[in-house]
């Protein structure tokens, strides 16, 4: 059985990956320092170790002991806000919390990384749509930059001591097990609505996301680990823009919600529209996101509802 750890395994993208190794035969090691994972998404066929990766003693005690073949490296910092609101801890986590655990990888012969990056606030506000990973890169927002920054170290990594890689640059992911306290759109909305209260929307409600599946996200990663594409960066998102209104919409339609949303001002630092180009996927990869818009946020929203209203 080939080996694979998961850094924030116990997470809304990272425990999803975990089940889909797990169900196709993988020996699967978590680390997760449990600040936003849960202890009820932990898969019990794999083993759970409680480490930072900012704490590199911590994890290379990990490494040393399990010696992983492959890494899926899913744990981060992720909320846009809180990285403008903290920029250090941002930093921190993103960029040195990946240099950490490239240096377990290298100390322990890892044979592959796949880290997990942004797909639109690595960008910034788009010159085109949808985006294609020539894009420029000008991101707005601390989160944006630290996670584009440790994409350098995957890559340097892989130049220096032949690490292989890949770089999967995410759309807005929701879905099942999304924590409402990390704030994306989706899910923030779905556990208002569920306590009837009224959720507030930044700015007009114009704005636009691309937003992916967490399922088919998740089962992408985990067919991807023996592939061996000549690029080794790409977006993985549905190609379709949404805008939040239109999110809030669909779940008043779902849940049969009676009230208006409440405006207030916009986010500084928050892109306007983004869409992304994932042809490169598709014809590297073989990328094809199975569910619908409204499909994934009937999910969401029934998760929510049962797990945190």
């Amino acid at each position: 059985m080939v080996k694979v750890l998961v850094t924030g395994g116990a997470g809304f993208i990272g425990s999803h990956i975990v089940d889909f190794l797990i169900l196709n035969g993988y020996d699967v090691v978590i680390i997760d320092n449990l600040s936003t994972g849960k202890e009820k998404n932990i898969n019990s066929r794999a083993r759970f170790y409680l480490a930072d990766i900012t704490n590199l003693d911590e994890i290379e005690s990990v490494f040393a002991k399990e010696k992983p073949e492959i890494v899926i490296h899913a744990a981060a910092q992720v909320m846009l806000r809180k990285s403008i609101e903290d920029p250090v801890y941002d930093a921190r986590t993103n960029i040195f919390g990946t240099i950490n655990v490239l240096e377990a990888c290298r100390k322990n012969n890892v044979k592959k990384i796949i880290y997990t990056s942004t797909g639109g606030a690595r960008y910034g506000e788009p010159e085109y749509i949808p985006v294609d990973e020539k894009h420029s890169l000008k991101p707005l927002a601390p989160y944006g930059i630290s996670k584009h920054t440790a994409e350098h170290y995957v890559h340097a990594y892989f130049k220096i001591y032949g690490i292989d890689y890949l770089i999967f640059c995410f759309g807005n992911v929701y879905g099942p097990r999304d924590d409402p306290n990390c704030k994306r759109v989706t899910s923030i909305f779905s556990y208002m609505i569920a306590r009837n209260e009224v959720p507030v929307i930044f700015g007009d409600g114009g704005q636009t996301r691309d937003f992916i599946y967490v399922l088919d996200l998740a089962e992408f990663i985990v067919n991807s680990i023996d592939k061996n594409p000549i690029q080794r960066l790409f977006n993985l998102a549905n190609g379709e823009q949404i805008s939040v209104n239109e999110i809030f919409s669909l779940l008043k339609e779902i849940s049969g919600f009676e009230y208006d949303a409440k405006h207030i001002d916009a986010i500084p630092g928050e892109i306007r529209d983004i869409c992304l180009d994932t042809k490169l996927a598709q014809t590297e990869l073989g990328w094809k996101p199975k569910t619908d818009f409204k499909t994934g946020l009937r999910e969401t929203f029934e998760f929510i509802k049962e797990n945190y209203s």
